[in-house]
């Protein structure tokens, strides 16, 4: 960052904004995970400094993203179609499926290139002090995939904590009635970390490495 916008920057953060148009757009922008004041106001700063084109497209971007993106059908990963492009894709192994609690834990995974399976995307884990239970998650279309698709393997990869435990040991025993390996990822990912934050070679080991799950999870 120039010098001059760096001095503007910090001293607009250490007094009251005096421009209402400047001060709502820093706190839109603060509202996004991460952003304090100081990163939203050079990013207000910033856009501030470029044409009326290029904001626009910036704008343009987030409104289509906004209004036009789904999720997938299939495993409720994010899609510009109803199938995304990974359920999609032929060359992927579509008797494996790998299951996470989010959509960042397949960006994750796919950072990884290890894996080259599809997915099933929960969106969430079973938390009953926070009122998340299995209704709520994605397990019904997870029985019907492997009824109908032919799965063989089913991989959890979901962040070692006590709440991904219990979602791991509550579908396993829905899995029971079907013929197929059940297995997790390997224990390279400390317990109780979230699995987002864990580094690519980490995370692609744990893969690798993956287990079955009767001698993972404690009955």
């Amino acid at each position: 960052m120039p010098e001059s916008v760096l001095r503007i920057t910090q001293y607009l953060c250490s007094m009251q904004i005096s421009s209402l148009l400047l001060e709502k757009a820093v706190n839109e922008f603060t509202r996004l995970p991460g952003i304090g004041k100081k990163t939203a106001l050079r990013l207000v700063l910033h856009l501030i400094k470029q044409s009326p084109e290029e904001v626009q497209q910036f704008n343009d971007a987030i409104t289509r993203m906004k209004e036009e993106l789904r999720f997938c059908a299939v495993c409720h990963n994010i899609s510009d179609s109803d199938i995304c492009n990974i359920c999609s894709n032929p060359s992927r192994k579509k008797e494996m499926i790998c299951v996470v609690e989010n959509i960042r834990d397949v960006i994750a995974i796919e950072t990884t290139q290890q894996y080259n399976g599809l997915y099933h995307v929960l969106g969430g884990i079973i938390s009953p002090l926070d009122g998340v239970g299995p209704d709520q998650l994605q397990i019904e279309s997870l029985i019907q995939r492997v009824e109908k698709e032919g799965v063989s393997e089913l991989i959890f990869a979901l962040s070692p904590n006590i709440q991904g435990d219990t979602t791991i040991y509550y579908i396993q025993k829905k899995m029971e009635p079907f013929n197929l390996k059940v297995t997790t990822i390997a224990r390279g990912i400390s317990f109780g970390g979230e699995l987002e934050y864990a580094d690519e070679l980490t995370l692609g080991r744990s893969l690798q490495n993956r287990m079955p799950v009767e001698n993972y999870v404690s009955h």
